[in-house]
């Protein structure tokens, strides 16, 4: 499906899902900047028309250029991808905000909190780029690797503007790729950072050598607990039954596609956190979330037990089947509470 107006587009963040949405965009037919703070890796990237290290084998189309080069990618563009991971959100907003004009529109596809202040990442859009710019948020169940290869995959994009989020779902939407649209930002923001710690309990779950019933029973109360929490917050409670909710969470939970999965796997078989994350080599979210969630679930009055538990295997040392055990001696109660 060609598209009906190219846009150009600069895709900040070279890791795996940046250069899938960069990949996805420049087979749409919009010239895309794909900029990585790594010079060497970029230039790798420019030469051999792949990204070697995150998305191996997998060619780059034509349309698509890798760049070291913050000011080039963003010199006359008038999309802005922002595709880094949440510890990095604040300072590549302030790194752009120079180089940025009035009329480029804005979009993320990060999860995760703000490490420290537990704000969402809309928040820190507003507080470094002002409450006046648009902007949008991408999130869904993705693994990178099945966009790459134009697997049928579909996302949320929800915007505080209903034309922004029409925008960039136009530009992402083609006959592999559906982008439905929303006006909930919180929702959107609050699911795709909650289902990575779930993610990591699913995965300590089946790590200790439990079943399928152990793992639908996770999804499903941790789903509540998602729902709690985002509902407090300001989302919409609808958003967390549907693709940026309740779909994401399936797919972290169930594929081990899903760095969080893993690490929950290897800390269930007994590997010390380090030696997990050693072996992942990339950006595991849910680890640098579950602490900000936990604590702000605390300050809000919120009941997060499964969150609590998956903080303190990862924070305080718990063992993970003493953390199980814990869930299982909660009292008894009403599903609906």
């Amino acid at each position: 499906m060609p598209p009906t107006h190219t846009s150009t587009f600069a895709v900040l963040g070279a890791g795996s899902w940046g250069t899938a949405l960069a990949m996805l965009l420049a087979r749409n037919g919009h010239p895309t900047r794909l900029w990585g703070r790594n010079a060497e890796q970029m230039e790798s990237m420019s030469q051999q028309r792949c990204n070697q290290r995150y998305l191996p084998d997998i060619s780059l189309p034509e349309g698509l250029s890798p760049t070291a080069d913050l000011t080039s990618a963003l010199s006359g563009v008038e999309n802005i991808l922002i595709a880094v991971p949440s510890h990095a959100f604040r300072s590549t907003l302030k790194a752009i905000s120079p180089h940025i004009t009035d009329t480029a529109k804005l979009a993320w596809a990060t999860k995760g909190l703000e490490p420290g202040s537990k704000k969402l990442l809309h928040e820190i859009f507003i507080e470094e780029l002002g409450s006046k710019r648009n902007h949008a948020v991408i999130s869904g169940p993705t693994f990178a690797k099945e966009v790459a290869l134009h697997l049928p995959t579909a996302v949320t994009v929800a915007s505080n503007d209903a034309d922004t989020a029409k925008h960039f779902a136009a530009c992402l939407h083609n006959n592999s790729f559906r982008a439905y649209t929303s006006d909930d930002v919180i929702g959107v923001e609050i699911g795709g950072a909650v289902k990575n710690v779930l993610a990591l309990a699913a995965g300590i779950a089946d790590g200790l050598g439990f079943g399928a019933n152990t793992r639908a029973a996770l999804i499903t109360r941790g789903l509540a607990e998602m729902m709690r929490l985002g509902v407090a917050l300001g989302g919409q409670q609808e958003t967390f039954m549907g693709l940026a909710g309740l779909g994401d969470l399936v797919l972290t939970c169930t594929d081990n596609q899903s760095r969080n999965r893993r690490i929950g796997l290897a800390l269930g078989q007994g590997q010390s956190l380090e030696q997990a994350i050693a072996r992942i080599e990339q950006v595991v979210e849910g680890v640098r979330s579950a602490p900000e969630i936990s604590e702000l679930a605390h300050s809000l009055g919120i009941d997060m037990p499964i969150i609590e538990q998956v903080h303190k295997v990862l924070c305080q040392k718990l063992k993970p089947q003493t953390a199980v055990e814990a869930l299982l001696a909660r009292d008894q109660k009403a599903e609906s509470s």
